[in-house]
């Protein structure tokens, strides 16, 4: 909030382009007090993370330390010329002791506060695992590239308050390394949230997917044991494409061809065999699904029902490999 509102807050409100604070270069002052607090914010997020007395200690003194630059920078502000910080900082005359004071305090602050949240970034992302430390380490390089540019700016100022002339083009690199310093922070935020909602989309997806492929062996199972249908859950119409109505209905379909499996199974054993139907084929096991579901009735020595698909030693995705290996033998069939 403190950033957005830094950056509206010397917007100009008309075509003449007339700072609305103009009196006494308060916008510039306000602009800079939010931009400084933002960075306390932001190193108060990794002081409560710890979550110890030391933590507020440490918060209570940084507090003081930005009241005492936001006391200097508002002593400085009203000490300069009116308009003297009203442009922008490249073409402000830094030899007025004022307005050097000014940029000095918030620039050598910033450049404190982003460095000590990235030298912290760089500690916890050292304690954390993936997506969380590749986050945590792009903002912390990104956090300590912002802090390498507010120093060379303040550095900037500094050598122009003692009457040197800064070359554009290096205060254009400055400013460059701001601003992809600035993005490079807002990458690492959003990646562990990102790369979490991309991993569940391919989920999602994945499940819509094996639903649809399963559908062969489901739908010839619930025509021989109709009772092994579920009756799904009521819900919205758009339960259909929620990500929960989605894996509901993949976890409930792989339910039903499991239980479908296992009531059929007496009738894949021929008289005489005793072939253990845990270790057949896909492609062998769709085929004595055809012919079990024109049976009606256990034929063989044994109606006993035995396990089916899953091999000795197989999980939960082998598992459901299988149930799907045996659906597209099936499709293959029809």
């Amino acid at each position: 909030m403190c950033l957005g509102l830094s950056v509206t807050v010397v917007r100009p409100v008309n075509s003449q382009g007339v700072d609305f604070t103009a009196v006494h270069d308060t916008g510039r002052l306000v602009q800079n007090l939010l931009l400084t607090l933002a960075c306390y914010f932001l190193m108060c997020f990794y002081l409560y993370s710890a979550d110890g007395r030391a933590a507020r200690h440490r918060a209570r003194v940084e507090a003081g330390v930005v009241a005492l630059v936001a006391m200097a920078a508002s002593v400085a502000t009203l000490a300069v010329p009116r308009g003297a910080l009203a442009g922008p900082s490249r073409l402000t005359d830094m030899t007025i002791p004022g307005v050097a004071v000014f940029y000095l305090c918030t620039g050598f602050y910033m450049a404190y506060a982003f460095g000590t949240a990235g030298r912290w970034s760089a500690r916890y992302a050292g304690m954390s695992r993936r997506p969380y430390a590749t986050g945590l380490w792009i903002t912390a390089v990104g956090l300590c590239s912002v802090a390498v540019a507010c120093a060379v700016r303040a550095a900037f100022t500094a050598a122009r308050w003692s009457g040197a002339l800064v070359p554009d083009r290096l205060t254009v690199w400055s400013a460059a390394l701001l601003t992809v310093s600035s993005l490079l922070f807002v990458v690492g935020i959003v990646y562990a949230g990102l790369h979490t909602r991309v991993a569940a989309v391919r989920l999602w997806l994945r499940r819509r997917r094996d639903h649809r492929r399963l559908a062969p062996l489901w739908e010839l199972l619930v025509s021989r044991c109709p009772q092994i249908h579920l009756q799904p859950a009521s819900g919205t119409p758009w339960d259909r494409w929620r990500a929960r109505g989605v894996h509901r209905r993949y976890h409930r379909r792989i339910v039903e061809c499991r239980d479908g499996l296992l009531g059929i199974s007496p009738y894949l054993v021929g008289e005489g065999e005793e072939a253990d139907l845990r270790e057949v084929e896909p492609a062998e096991l769709a085929r004595r699904l055809r012919r079990a579901t024109a049976q009606s009735g256990p034929t063989g020595p044994s109606a006993m029902a035995v396990p089916l698909v899953m091999r000795r030693g197989g999980d939960r995705a082998a598992d459901v490999g299988q149930l799907i290996a045996v659906s597209d033998a099936l499709r293959g069939l029809a």
